[in-house]
């Protein structure tokens, strides 16, 4: 089946131009790139995110089963902040070699020596995913890319886009397609779920300080300065609004670090409101935070460590920031460790769990995998990427660049600040994707993101797990050339699932 379906230029405008109108007056808009927009006053200036002209075809079997396995992978997560002396082994392994992670360990450590006012944690997940199909198979699997505990963004902005693609069906400005109709083109909740999410940890934290009255209780959004996709962060604060009747105030770290106060005998967190009265923080939703250029000066550090002290509900604390390393990704991957953290009678999902893994090395040089990680990045290059415990792309390295940038490290010991994972081979597909107003057609690679929400109380001495659940979808798409596929740090586009 040839897709997606030609398009006159005719039709091509109309498609164009109806999907454009559409992303504006629906909020599906970033801030635009300096290069697009020099002066920008005020930050008044928005431009149509960069999506898909066409919804991109997808195994249903492969989505279902991504969105089937989520909830497993949240209490695996969830499981593996609970355990400190297990990613403390993990922690330990970077040190000296990734000084970023080793300050948010040594913080968490220095913290929890002297308590935690809050045990109440919330993640808001997302496990990432590339299809995978060998060369002569025929059949398609997903094999997970990572997963993500921190600033795990564009929920708001998939939901608009599913909304956008059902729209232009619906319209007409889709050609005819045996692939095409409603039913392939599901709603995507992510906005609605996420903000619950949300929503669930600020009720919880007011039925655990008995509190009744709302309006002076907030939640806060920690983002970064000049935030281009503060769109994707703005429609979560609305939905939060409307829908819940909880408001959000913004601000980065810097600014929190003098407007933030925690009170010596409670822990409560309050900052001012712009009103002139001071308002409780119930929830700190981390969308900043999660990468070394979001802390300059030690302003930021302090700041970070201060909210952490609070009695407000993190989202994600700092243990639980620390388990979506890389290296946690790549220990959970080595024989009997999903089988440490589940009972026997989770057998059959630790199968389905461990379908979903590719390949993974760790780097160091005393093990045998290790070893051997060593041995296939410098000598057998082609066919790997090199990752080190960052998030936020355009982070990793790939292929045959890989051995030069080993032997530009310090020393081999910096080997250990990396995992290296096989390449996963998805399957051939075109689409043309619409990027500052031009329509850049090709082949593309799609990778579907599947949202979770987990609230626990890491005092309890086993569960905990209050809310567990599927959140939605994100499906991001590159051209086939580009290795990266971050849409916030420009490589990708937001898109949506033609199911097939």
């Amino acid at each position: 089946m040839a897709y997606p379906p030609s398009l006159t230029e005719a039709q091509k405008q109309y498609l164009h131009s109806s999907l454009t109108d559409y992303a504006l007056a629906h909020g599906l808009v970033v801030r635009p790139a300096d290069s697009l927009a020099p002066t920008n006053p005020s930050n008044t200036l928005a431009t149509a995110a960069p999506v898909t002209l066409f919804p991109s075809l997808f195994p249903r079997e492969a989505w279902m089963e991504a969105r089937d396995v989520q909830e497993m992978y949240n209490e695996l997560y969830v499981r593996v902040s609970r355990d400190e002396k297990w990613l403390g082994e993990v922690m330990e392994s970077l040190k000296g070699v990734d000084e970023f992670m080793e300050r948010l360990w040594a913080m968490h450590l220095k913290l929890r020596a002297s308590g935690f006012a809050q045990s109440l944690s919330l993640g808001l997940f997302r496990s990432d995913y590339l299809l995978h199909q060998a060369e002569g198979d025929e059949e398609v699997s997903i094999k997970q890319v990572e997963f993500n505990t921190v600033s795990s963004s564009f929920g708001a902005l998939s939901t608009r886009v599913s909304d956008l693609h059902r729209h232009l069906f619906s319209i007409g400005a889709f050609p005819s397609s045996p692939a095409l109709n409603m039913d392939a083109l599901p709603a995507n909740p992510a906005l609605d779920e996420l903000a619950a999410g949300l929503a669930a940890a600020h009720e919880a934290y007011l039925a655990q300080q008995r509190k009744q009255k709302k309006n002076n209780v907030v939640i806060l959004f920690v983002v970064q300065p000049g935030e281009r996709n503060a769109f994707d962060q703005r429609w979560l604060e609305y939905t939060l609004l409307k829908t819940h009747s909880t408001p959000v105030l913004r601000h980065t770290l810097a600014e929190l670090h003098s407007l933030a106060h925690i009170s010596p005998s409670t822990s409560v967190l309050t900052i001012p409101h712009p009103s002139g009265t001071t308002v409780e923080v119930s929830t700190v939703y981390f969308r900043a935070g999660y990468a070394p250029t979001d802390f300059p000066t030690q302003t930021e550090w302090d700041a970070r460590e201060m909210l952490e002290r609070s009695m407000a509900i993190k989202c994600p604390t700092l243990i639980t920031h620390l388990a979506g390393a890389k290296k946690v990704q790549q220990r959970l991957a080595e024989p009997n460790q999903l089988e440490y953290f589940f009972p026997s009678s989770y057998s059959n999902l630790i199968s389905r769990l461990r379908r979903t893994f590719t390949a993974l090395y760790p780097m160091d040089a005393h093990s045998q995998p290790g070893k051997l990680g060593r041995h296939l990045a410098l000598q057998n290059p082609e066919k790997y990427v090199l990752k080190p415990q960052r998030e936020g792309g355009g982070n990793n390295i790939y292929r045959t660049k890989i051995p030069t940038f080993l032997n530009s490290l310090p020393s081999d010991a910096h080997f250990d600040a990396y995992i290296l994972m096989e390449l996963i081979e998805p399957p051939a597909a075109r689409n043309t994707i619409v990027r500052g107003g031009e329509l850049l057609e090709g082949g593309v690679v799609g990778e579907l993101g599947v949202y979770g929400v987990a609230l626990w109380d890491a005092a309890e001495n086993e569960g905990g797990l209050r809310v567990n659940r599927e959140a939605g979808w994100l499906l991001r798409t590159k051209g086939v050339e580009s290795e990266e596929g971050g849409v916030a740090a420009g490589y990708g586009c937001v898109d949506s699932v033609c199911l097939v």
